[in-house]
């Protein structure tokens, strides 16, 4: 478990970092306009099952615990998790290895037919590059990367059926690679663990540690990814994946849609430099009730309004997968915050966020192609559109904004509008100039 708890003070110096690197390393950032409307159109088709998984900690729990929550995830048809491992756990001395319970995690989810992304992170005791009585070694990164990386290829060995490895997880966060962020020590780990996870299951897919938010170093400055970049590691043989957590779904300024930019020109930049593709391995907001830490109070009806907004947008912004943070609530081990990013309450009953995602899901069916969405000249202030062909045949067309109010376009046949979120719906007649609402709450209509 990765405490997503940020101190006002860094997360202003992420902020700055990221005018720094996006603006100055890439220069390409669209220009900022207060309130824009925002019209996008996917590059590819869209999925669910190969596009959507989510963060699990299932070894958090009992198996009679896990078994539920991955079975509540298969029933909305989604099969990809991620799933975190600790070397410091896994392997407390060397030769050690205490991997029964991870021996029957994998076996259930064969069994449940789940596709597996699991990642290795945390020095073990005896292999830490940690100063001497410092109480938290597994934070520092391990004094031999071949060792850490022969680790890697002997659980890839020993469980072939996990589709994805994930080399470590936020390595430019100095809290989870300690004393400081370093980008040439990542990728001296980075090259033999690739190696090694080649070797040991050239099927499954080979993932970089996902680096948090877009990347930014908040030490050194600038972005991990441009200087793994620099040093050749941005490769076709292996998917860059990041976490662009922010305070709405449009971004930490949602009035100028920073994510969207942010995200546009980063997988831009990293489509250009050869990556062998773009995940998003963690996403998500929490439902915790207080006191604040640094994600404002948004509530259980604001988390699954947010996640649909968001999942939203990066089905149309040149993502190839996205982890969902994370399938249940944890336990009182976890921060205030992070005990309540799940889609499932401790108990295992549904939050508004997984039954919104249910009636999404069933709205969009399995899978989408991209269309243009509908054009209209009397957009609302901060107005958000998307649209998909279903399967069906059928038009999809996803809208929101921060401004309610209505727009007109014509509707050669009769539609519904769908709220996911309320799990409402309601006829729209067709017409040369139908009237359709917008509101702040994601809606779906079909026709």
């Amino acid at each position: 478990m990765q405490s997503r708890t940020l101190s006002p003070r860094t997360f202003y110096r992420f902020t700055r970092c990221l005018f720094q690197s996006l603006l100055v390393s890439l220069c390409c950032l669209l220009s900022v306009q207060a309130a824009p409307a925002v019209t996008l159109k996917a590059p590819r088709p869209v999925v669910w099952q190969e596009f959507l998984g989510v963060n699990a900690h299932s070894l958090w729990f009992s198996e009679s615990a896990y078994r539920t929550q991955l079975s509540k995830w298969r029933s909305l048809g989604l099969r990809w998790v991620r799933v975190d491992l600790h070397w410091d756990r896994l392997e407390p001395a060397p030769g050690q290895w205490r991997l029964a319970e991870l021996d029957r995690l994998v076996s259930v989810m064969q069994e449940q037919s789940i596709s597996p992304l699991m990642y290795l992170v945390g020095s073990a005791p005896f292999a830490s590059s940690a100063p001497a009585g410092v109480p938290n070694v597994d934070q520092y990164p391990p004094v031999s990367a071949e060792l850490f990386a022969d680790r890697m290829g002997l659980l890839a060995s020993r469980y072939p059926t996990v589709k994805a490895w994930q080399v470590w997880n936020e390595p430019n966060l100095p809290s989870f690679w300690q004393p400081m962020e370093d980008p040439q020590a990542y990728a001296r780990l980075l090259e033999p663990s690739l190696a090694r996870l080649t070797a040991a299951n050239p099927a499954a897919q080979r993932v970089h540690g996902g680096y948090a938010y877009y990347s930014q170093m908040p030490v050194r400055g600038g972005l991990m990814l441009q200087a793994l970049k620099d040093q050749g590691q941005i490769r076709r043989d292996s998917v860059v994946a990041y976490h662009p957590y922010s305070l709405s779904p449009e971004g930490d300024r949602p009035e100028e849609m920073d994510f969207v930019q942010y995200a546009s020109t980063l997988n831009q930049y990293l489509r250009q430099a050869g990556t062998g593709g773009i995940w998003a391995t963690e996403f998500g907001w929490s439902s915790y009730a207080g006191p604040v830490e640094w994600q404002p109070l948004i509530g259980e009806q604001g988390q699954a309004d947010f996640l649909l907004k968001r999942l939203s947008l990066m089905s149309a912004l040149d993502f190839d997968k996205v982890f969902l943070f994370a399938l249940s609530d944890l336990d009182a081990r976890a921060t205030t915050r992070d005990q309540k990013y799940g889609l499932l309450r401790l108990d295992g009953t549904e939050k508004p966020a997984f039954v919104a995602l249910k009636r999404y899901l069933q709205i969009a069916g399995a899978r989408l192609t991209p269309l243009t969405p509908p054009a209209f000249a009397d957009a609302p202030a901060g107005m958000l559109s998307m649209a998909w062909r279903r399967a069906d045949g059928k038009n999809l067309w996803l809208f929101w904004s921060q401004v309610p109010g209505v727009v007109t376009l014509p509707l050669p046949v009769a539609g519904r509008l769908y709220n996911p979120l309320q799990g409402s719906a309601r006829d729209i007649a067709p017409g040369s100039r139908a009237a359709i609402p917008v509101e702040r709450e994601l809606q779906m209509l079909v026709w």
